[in-house]
């Protein structure tokens, strides 16, 4: 559900138009802010956009201020600024700290918040930094009038480094295939369709995407075919995940392995509906191949 449903669902009542258009029919500055508190009652956390592109500097200053160190945790209030004259998206919204702009709320969420201009609202701000050459930051905003619910926290921070990124991204591929295991039912039968050796496909992503940056290259043959296997067990009736397979021929290809190249798309193809081959990524590149 989209912030803006929430928002209607919190505001309630038949009214038409959006809650942003609501608040600005006939309403005073002071009434739009306090239907903002309000709103509020939502209690999201959103990521704050733009924290190591066009406000970077900002950050990076609000860093040494706060002497964050190499590693360093932030937490302060914030404004909300509408900004009517930003030359990209004249409904954006400002993330103000002590008056300086250092993000922007998301764009989906600015386009619904019932944040006239003219208007600021306070709002709790969350900023993550890893300093070392260059500047790797994340920052949030707590949309609710209760206790903040961060997603991260001090001593769980959101994954910053490339590796941490894999890592996290592996960890929660990991946890939904557990979970739905656990769950049972029908959920629980569907991935175990996409299992082979006790691994689900899903869980082989970052595996192999870490091999071939190493260049083990052999390696990461074996675990694409692992997962086609797998993603094969589990297409009922649809086209295969097709991501496995696209992998395990760019693979052949540097290994200079053509007819396997083509004969792993002949597969993927040969597994998915006749409705679904034409015009697919599989089909165009096993016709340039085939014609080369």
């Amino acid at each position: 559900m989209g912030l803006g449903s929430w928002l209607r669902q919190t505001l309630g009542g038949s009214s038409s138009g959006t809650p942003a258009q609501q608040s600005l029919q006939g309403e005073s500055p002071d009434r739009a802010a306090l239907k903002i508190r309000v709103t509020k009652g939502i209690n999201s956390c959103l990521e704050v956009a733009g924290t190591t592109t066009f406000a970077k500097e900002a950050v990076a200053a609000l860093a040494d201020r706060g002497s964050l160190g190499e590693r360093g945790y932030y937490e302060r209030e914030a404004q909300l600024q509408r900004e009517p004259g930003n030359p990209v998206d004249p409904q954006a919204i400002a993330v103000l700290v002590g008056g300086v702009k250092v993000g922007s709320l998301p764009s989906y969420a600015a386009r619904d918040l019932p944040l006239p201009a003219g208007v600021s609202e306070p709002v709790r701000y969350q900023l993550h930094v890893l300093r070392g050459q260059k500047l790797l930051a994340k920052a949030y905003v707590w949309l609710g009038s209760s206790k903040p619910q961060w997603a991260h926290t001090k001593e769980n921070p959101p994954p910053l480094t490339s590796k941490e990124r894999t890592n996290s991204s592996h960890t929660e591929k990991s946890s939904i295939v557990r979970e739905a295991l656990q769950g049972g039912g029908n959920r629980a039968q569907q991935f175990r369709r996409g299992m082979v050796d006790g691994v689900h496909y899903l869980e082989l992503v970052e595996p192999i995407k870490q091999l071939k940056r190493e260049g083990r290259l052999p390696e990461a043959l074996v675990l694409c075919y692992q997962a086609i296997e797998a993603a094969e067990h589990d297409c009922g009736g649809r086209e295969p995940a097709p991501w496995y397979t696209e992998q395990a021929a760019i693979v052949h290809r540097k290994l200079g392995q053509k007819d396997e190249e083509i004969a792993v798309l002949k597969r993927w193809l040969g597994k998915s509906p006749k409705s679904l081959r034409t015009g697919s990524r599989i089909a165009e590149r096993l016709a340039k191949l085939e014609t080369a």
